[in-house]
């Protein structure tokens, strides 16, 4: 995998609003290249996933022959694909890399998987979203090394079998529970991700400020791990932006003062959130006394569509307990209150009001 051209890495942009939500667009990926780990000990974070999965590795080595399918899964931006790479590496083999958006017959899935050489991997991103009929060849091929080629049409068609060779399937997905049963229990070792920790995102920081050519203090990389949102890919786009901002508007270095500077110019608060979340933290409090309120009211008065707030403000707002889910709507949590520095209203705006 080629290291990305650090001018790129310079002169991406993304929106404001983007900057600290975990999905990523060809641009990002290709920023994203030169900082990705290239082995299992330079992997940070995710010391359980690690372990049980460089003992599969290693006893797949040993035996001499491909290891078992695996699946991955778990939040976007923690490293899914990143592991999916270090497997091939630290397989000595080819990765070959496709999406379940991109196979939408039967016959397109034959063609990659007829085409795969022994001991190769497979790496399936969004393997939820496959077709109905790939994904019931690929159940075949999983289990037992082969596709049916299907010949002719109606009456007169016959199906023919083709051996494959021994390959590996690396499944990635954000929902896991969109998987059929049949699917999942094909894969001999699964593996969920969680969010980092503060403290590993400052590793993960430190080191892509040494690929970028760019020394990071120690107070500057806990600013910017504290406000990622426990996610690397957050994490190194955050990065990219303080070294921006260093290199216009400061001397160069990436100290506290250039990474708050930084990250106020990109309406990135303390928490870690952006200018949609507070203000649809601001809507639900100000505008409607705290909830409860409907998705779809909620997004016209911050001015966005609903499934907007809902996958892409929501999921953090929840998880850090500033919002809540209600039966009746949308309600504020005390943590959004405070956080806004409001006083809360009197009436329903509770989870049981």
């Amino acid at each position: 995998m080629a290291d990305a051209p650090d001018d790129e890495l310079t002169t991406e942009r993304l929106p404001a609003e983007s900057l600290v939500h975990s999905g990523a667009d060809d641009l990002e990926r290709a920023a994203e290249a030169a900082l990705r780990p290239r082995s299992l000990d330079e992997f940070v974070g995710q010391r359980v996933v690690r372990d049980q999965l460089s003992l599969v590795l290693q006893a797949a080595r040993r035996r001499g022959r491909a290891p078992d399918h695996v699946l991955l899964s778990g939040p976007p931006g923690l490293g899914k694909t990143t592991l999916a790479m270090i497997i091939a590496a630290e397989l000595g083999t080819s990765l070959r890399v496709t999406s379940g958006p991109a196979i939408q017959h039967a016959g397109d899935l034959a063609a990659v998987l007829s085409s795969l050489e022994e001991g190769e991997v497979l790496f399936l991103d969004e393997i939820h979203r496959l077709a109905r009929p790939a994904e019931e060849l690929l159940y075949v091929a999983m289990e037992d090394f082969r596709v049916d080629v299907v010949v002719g049409k109606g009456a007169g068609a016959s199906a023919i079998p083709l051996a494959l060779p021994p390959f590996t399937v690396v499944g990635a997905t954000t929902r896991a529970g969109l998987l059929p049963a049949p699917l999942r229990d094909r894969f001999g070792f699964t593996g969920h991700l969680d969010f980092y920790e503060t403290h590993e995102l400052e590793r993960v920081l430190l080191r892509s400020a040494g690929l970028l050519g760019a020394p990071l203090d120690a107070a500057a990389a806990a600013e910017i791990a504290s406000r990622s949102r426990g996610t690397p890919r957050i994490a190194n786009r955050l990065l990219r932006r303080v070294r921006d901002w260093a290199e216009v508007r400061g001397d160069g270095t990436l100290s506290l003062a250039a990474a708050q500077s930084a990250l106020e110019v990109y309406e990135v608060d303390e928490l870690g959130l952006d200018r949609l979340d507070r203000a649809v933290l601001t809507a639900l409090c100000t505008r409607f006394g705290g909830g409860p309120v409907g998705l779809t009211t909620l997004a016209v008065a911050v001015g966005e569509e609903p499934e907007t707030v809902e996958t892409v403000a929501e999921p953090f707002l929840v998880r850090e307990g500033l919002i809540g889910r209600t039966p009746r709507g949308r309600v504020a949590l005390p943590g959004a209150w405070e956080h806004l520095g409001l006083t809360p209203a009197a009436g329903p705006g509770t989870l049981f009001g």
